[in-house]
């Protein structure tokens, strides 16, 4: 009977963390994505690899100038559901002989200061590692932010960098989808668990109007 009790016991615990865990995820906007040429290692070092694929004609796609609908959720890592939404334009060019990718991003309103906003993306491959490096810096803060480092797998590319947000440490994942050729999605997520889960706090849906 002692045993047929502990198990009750057990499956009454188990029922009730799996119902803990999914109203969790549900409230904070968790999910879980694996990382892909990317691991944490036993160290704790962020291993970032290419695809086979990778190649500096990768961004070649975005040149041109494009219209984008943004949405940025209003906290970040605190259980926020709220999204502001706000329209931006971005105008890309390629730099150094190919290698390169250069966009100024600009919005008449940024959720952040409520005032008109530029921003600026500075996209590096590097033909030895086969990596792209994407640097961001904003009218904000005026800093360059650590780089993310990834590549593209087919139409999907996902880049990475450790960081750290309110004193903590955590992952960053930039998400570039390239659904056709006058299109494109992007999102940036935050992990505080070293990619185990991740939240969305910023998506673009963009559009080529030149």
């Amino acid at each position: 009977m002692k045993k047929i009790q502990y198990a009750r016991n057990v499956l009454v615990l188990l029922i009730f963390f799996t119902f803990q865990y999914a109203f969790i995820y549900a409230q904070t906007n968790m999910s879980k994505e694996p990382m892909v040429n990317a691991k944490i290692t036993s160290t704790g070092e962020l291993d970032i690899t290419p695809s086979a694929t990778s190649s500096k004609n990768d961004f070649d796609f975005l040149v041109g100038k494009w219209a984008m609908v943004n949405k940025r959720l209003k906290m970040r890592l605190n259980h926020c559901t709220e999204w502001i939404p706000f329209e931006a334009t971005g105008d890309y060019n390629t730099i150094l002989n190919g290698i390169g990718n250069i966009d100024i991003y600009k919005s008449a309103f940024n959720p952040v200061s409520n005032k008109p906003y530029e921003g600026i993306t500075i996209r590096l491959f590097n033909p030895q590692t086969k990596l792209w490096s994407l640097y961001w810096a904003d009218s904000n803060y005026g800093t360059m932010d650590p780089p993310v480092v990834g590549s593209f797998e087919g139409n999907v590319g996902k880049f990475y960098c450790k960081d750290v947000f309110n004193g903590k440490p955590i992952l960053v994942m930039f998400k570039w989808v390239k659904t056709d050729k006058d299109n494109y999605l992007w999102s940036q997520a935050f992990s505080p668990d070293n990619g185990v889960t991740w939240e969305t706090n910023s998506t673009s849906v963009a559009h080529r109007f030149k």
